[in-house]
């Protein structure tokens, strides 16, 4: 598959969103190469009220802020660690969480990651995203468009697309921001 650049981005965060969908992701771990096909994004546009971005530039969330593909690896709810795309032009805070995929490559070495979990639910949410793929906070500032440690490529997959509210949030549920790949069983929740 090709790799994509920073070119085959679309620039706004909505778009990006529902472009991921259908591309792989790769890690090229120290122990083998991993990867899998984006089942599940949310969008987080600028000035999203539940965004990471929300409270302007910091020291913590400065790759939101940065070019677009950029990775923002961050650990929720003191347990999990979740993987953020940078979305929009640099200076703009705006993010894509990957919050599925279907595992391709490297099976053998995220179930390792993730012992006594199914095929389905080895990538089947964000957190357990970042687990099975050992996506750790050391990603953080990884730009997916040059790395050669995780990066995106296109797909030859033709994937339809659903969209639905998002989920797991306490406020702007309601807000159709949620890109999934039509019937897959990889999906963290049907819509």
């Amino acid at each position: 598959m090709a790799r994509l650049n920073r070119g085959d981005l679309p620039s706004a965060t909505i778009a990006l969103a529902r472009f991921l969908i259908g591309k792989r992701l790769v890690h090229a771990h120290g122990r083998g190469r991993m990867a899998g096909r984006i089942v599940e994004t949310e969008a987080y546009p600028p000035g999203d009220p539940t965004g990471y971005a929300r409270f302007g530039l910091t020291s913590s969330n400065a790759p939101l802020f940065a070019a677009p593909g950029t990775a923002y690896v961050r650990m929720v709810y003191g347990t999990c660690l979740t993987l953020d795309l940078a979305a929009e032009k640099e200076g703009v805070g705006a993010a894509v969480l990957i919050r599925a995929l279907e595992p391709t490559v490297g099976i053998d070495l995220m179930c390792a990651h993730r012992p006594g979990s199914k095929l389905r639910d080895l990538a089947r949410g964000p957190g357990r995203l970042c687990a099975a793929l050992a996506i750790g906070r050391n990603l953080t500032g990884e730009d997916l468009t040059t790395s050669r440690v995780l990066w995106l490529e296109s797909s030859d997959v033709d994937t339809r697309i659903a969209v639905s509210t998002r989920i797991g949030l306490s406020r702007d549920q309601h807000r159709r921001l949620r890109f999934l790949a039509r019937d897959s069983p990889f999906v963290s929740f049907p819509p």
